[in-house]
């Protein structure tokens, strides 16, 4: 691409079909040229382009990334990605941001520092997608597939509105839950997310 240009919020594409498509660094330029939306590009180097988060979803993921990160805490080990503003260069081509991550300590050996400023070219070992009022649970399902086909070892896609989560693992049927407390095993064993803490705030 010769000239990256911003996009206004109220002319926002919610895809975007570039051809021939966006090279990894025309892509980095691009999500810098709108910093605004959180911007994805799929295997088929289409580009999706989500709209800033509301109140409720942004209160909902900052619970998520709250508990995450305190669970962190006890171990260090690793990184937490902490919100939706950080990708993950994929093996089918994709460019996916979840809404919170874990990347285990042997999954970063050898990505260089000067690698880890842009988005990372591994992939996560544990991912949560929380929906919102603008997600389409078919085309997220899809998403979840998409992380766990990449090599994501734990994938929970929470939908608020329904108070269930959708639970994604490598070779077995995807089940769900609908507890208060979800508890995570490798490679987050000994997470626990209080679903009853982001429930909260979609009452009312």
């Amino acid at each position: 691409m010769s000239t990256i240009t911003p996009f206004e919020v109220d002319l926002l594409p919610r895809s975007l079909v570039v051809d021939p498509p966006m090279s990894d660094a025309e892509l980095e330029v691009f999500c810098a040229a709108n910093e605004l939306f959180q911007i994805e590009r799929t295997s088929d180097g289409v580009i999706w382009m989500n709209p800033p988060a509301g109140w409720e979803s942004t209160r909902g993921n900052s619970e998520i990334n709250g508990q995450l990160y305190n669970w962190w805490r006890q171990h260090e080990r690793g990184e937490v990605a902490a919100d939706s503003n950080g990708g993950f260069y994929l093996s089918d081509g994709s460019m996916l941001s979840p809404d919170a991550a874990y990347i285990l300590p042997e999954t970063l050996k050898g990505v260089k520092a000067a690698r880890r400023a842009s988005f990372l070219p591994v992939r996560p070992d544990f991912v949560i997608e929380l929906l919102s009022p603008s997600d389409s649970l078919k085309k997220t399902q899809a998403k979840m597939e998409s992380w766990i086909a990449n090599g994501v070892q734990l994938g929970w896609l929470i939908d608020p509105f329904q108070k269930k989560v959708f639970v994604y693992r490598p070779g077995v049927a995807m089940s769900t839950f609908a507890g208060k407390s979800l508890k995570g095993d490798r490679p987050v064993e000994g997470f626990v997310l209080n679903l009853g803490r982001i429930w909260r705030y979609y009452e009312g």
